[in-house]
């Protein structure tokens, strides 16, 4: 059945005819420091252009912990209803997660729209998700983050304005208990259908681990440039702009190794600082590529501003998906951009390699050194393959590395190097 909010998930977002006026708010908790703020201001800044609104004022505070009433002071809310008023401001965003009780008194007090980054991010991703898993996964995030915000005053007072970033989802009814209702339907219906697709997923995943090719998962902060390498290694014809997550839906392509070996390579969304945990719950299903994997390649912009920072940030999601013990080969990108500072980074970081996907530079090495790692997980077999079983041979040939290959008199001895699943499944071949 087709409900206003996912409807709203296949229409045009944002009015790009007439781009919002935001005002960000930053404040500073514990032991953060202003520096910390600041770079997360600034991408905050980037998370909202990529929403398609503009940044018209900015305010910070520094706070042992936050108000329970409007996260940030009194003086200082009244500071921010000020700003907004000579900025002629649409809506205020705050870097940090509000409560649905802070979110309604800084709108009752403001008499605008206030979000936080949890709305930004949600906004971009129902802009980006395409495929019918993307837009599910989006939608329950979504719903979710809304169903705790349901206010009487604040869902009558917005379903009346225009729609604005992270405020475009409503369907419009004033009535609470209905809108709960209709939201809670929706939230089972979504879980349901993502059940499905998962189990549908799995299945593929297992028809894939029947093949014995190792699983390589990119992964990465959000426009390190995954999608422009997975294009450059596999022709893979994913869209690629320079944009806060351009990419949502995975995307996995065959490719061959130097040695020739075959392996199994996939794109993931992008990270970021204080990724929603709803986004992470919902794309769990999607994340699982990572989880599962034999090989993480983690992508880093090497001309970011805080390469080390980003480092960490996916590090933790990784954490939080069960993806924290897969082995990692950190792969400083944009290298053209940034030489100095990848030689540096490669340097800081043993066993890491600086590339360019846009224009080649130091893909071979990359590609060695991963060959190197996943073909140190494998071991060399010998094989006695009878003349009359072609199809074991050209299994060998397509799950592995062949070292060598000679006529025997009964058959094929071919001695190959073959991940544990592939040589277990040739156990009665061994010489």
């Amino acid at each position: 059945m087709s409900t206003p909010y996912s409807e709203a998930l296949g229409a045009t977002l944002i009015d790009r005819s007439i781009r919002e006026k935001i005002v960000l708010v930053g404040v500073t908790l514990g032991d953060e420091t202003d520096d910390d703020t600041e770079a997360s201001l600034d991408e905050l800044a980037l998370l909202v252009d990529t929403a398609g609104a503009d940044v018209v004022g900015e305010l910070v505070q520094r706070r042992d912990s936050p108000d329970h009433t409007w996260f940030i002071g009194k003086g200082k809310a009244e500071e921010l209803r000020q700003l907004c008023l000579a900025v002629d401001a649409d809506t205020v965003v705050f870097d940090n997660e509000l409560t649905p009780a802070q979110q309604y008194n800084l709108e009752k007090l403001l008499g605008r729209t206030a979000i936080d980054r949890t709305a930004v991010i949600l906004d971009i991703f129902a802009q980006n998700a395409h495929t019918q898993e993307g837009k599910a996964q989006v939608e329950l995030a979504l719903l979710r983050y809304r169903l705790p915000r349901l206010r009487r005053g604040a869902e009558a007072k917005l379903s009346q304005q225009r729609g604005g970033v992270g405020a475009r989802f409503g369907g419009g009814e004033t009535k609470i208990e209905v809108d709960r209702r209709r939201i809670m339907r929706r939230i089972t219906k979504l879980e349901s259908e993502l059940r499905e697709l998962a189990s549908t997923r799995e299945l593929q995943r297992k028809q894939r681990g029947r093949s014995g090719l190792a699983n390589v998962a990119i992964v990465g902060y959000t426009n390190a440039g995954k999608s422009t390498l997975l294009n450059h290694l596999t022709d893979a014809g994913v869209l690629v702009e320079d944009r806060l997550f351009a990419t949502l839906d995975p995307t996995t392509r065959r490719l061959a190794l130097p040695g020739g070996e075959p392996v199994l390579l996939s794109d993931t969304v992008g990270f970021v600082r204080r990724l929603p945990h709803g986004l992470v719950e919902a794309f769990k299903g999607t994340l699982e590529v990572a989880a599962r994997a034999d090989q993480l390649v983690h992508v880093v912009d090497a001309s970011a501003a805080d390469p080390d920072g980003q480092i960490a940030a996916v590090r933790e999601v990784l954490g939080e998906i069960d993806a924290g013990s897969v082995p990692e080969l950190l792969v400083f990108n944009k290298s053209d951009l940034a030489p100095g500072e990848a030689k540096r980074l490669v340097e800081q970081h043993p066993g890491s390699v600086a590339v360019s996907a846009v224009s080649g530079e130091g893909i071979e090495l990359f590609l060695r050194t991963l060959a190197d790692r996943l073909r140190s997980r494998t071991s060399v077999v010998e094989l006695r393959i009878p003349f009359g079983r072609g199809d074991v041979l050209a299994s060998v040939h397509r799950e592995g590395e062949v070292l060598s290959e000679d006529e025997g008199p009964d058959g094929m001895v071919v001695r190959a190097r073959l991940s544990d699943s592939s040589a277990g499944r040739l156990t009665e071949f061994r010489c």
